[in-house]
């Protein structure tokens, strides 16, 4: 089932990035850091916006949590490393990391994790395009796209012009997925 197609992607990522603004009185010393993979790509494009907004550049980058996670190693399996891209001191900045889904909270505990080691932020803001509820961490966002509740057999696709050649969410039933 889809929740959200193209046009609303675009209208909820054009409100977060006013909500980031306003929160921050603008974007002077704001950084956006997405989480690989989506949420790199998610980065983009409210960098893109921001800087339509306010007529300048925001720096933008990406952040693997994969190294700080905490099931790591829980499962057997290594899990390939994804982009680190941080080309810039983020020390004294406002830091939005940027996601695609939020769950349990864990990959952001991760993010944040790995953001101590390239430096000290005044402040770390989320924005995700969808949260779906089900924390195990007390991580909330500072701004959200959607909340959409799931329940325990369902979940979320997020797919991307730039990676998956059509934008959307769509809801899926697990259950039906792994047969």
């Amino acid at each position: 089932m889809i929740v959200l197609d193209e046009r609303a992607i675009a209208r909820a990522l054009t409100r977060i990035a006013h909500e980031i603004l306003e929160k921050n009185t603008g974007s002077r010393d704001l950084v956006l850091l997405g989480i690989p993979t989506r949420g790199n790509a998610l980065a983009q494009r409210l960098g893109a916006k921001i800087a339509s907004i306010e007529g300048e550049e925001v720096l933008t980058g990406s952040v693997d949590a994969t190294l700080y996670r905490d099931d790591i190693g829980l499962t057997g399996d290594n899990p390939p490393l994804k982009e680190m891209d941080i080309q810039f001191s983020i020390d004294g900045k406002i830091v939005v990391l940027v996601d695609d889904v939020l769950f349990t909270g864990r990959t952001i505990r991760a993010a944040m994790n790995a953001l101590m080691d390239f430096g000290r932020p005044a402040a770390i803001q989320l924005a995700v395009l969808i949260d779906r509820g089900h924390r195990e961490l007390p991580i909330r966002p500072d701004y959200v796209g959607k909340n959409l509740p799931t329940a325990p057999n369902e979940g979320v696709r997020v797919r991307l012009e730039e990676m998956d050649g059509v934008t959307s969410v769509i809801l899926i039933d697990k259950t039906s997925e792994k047969k």
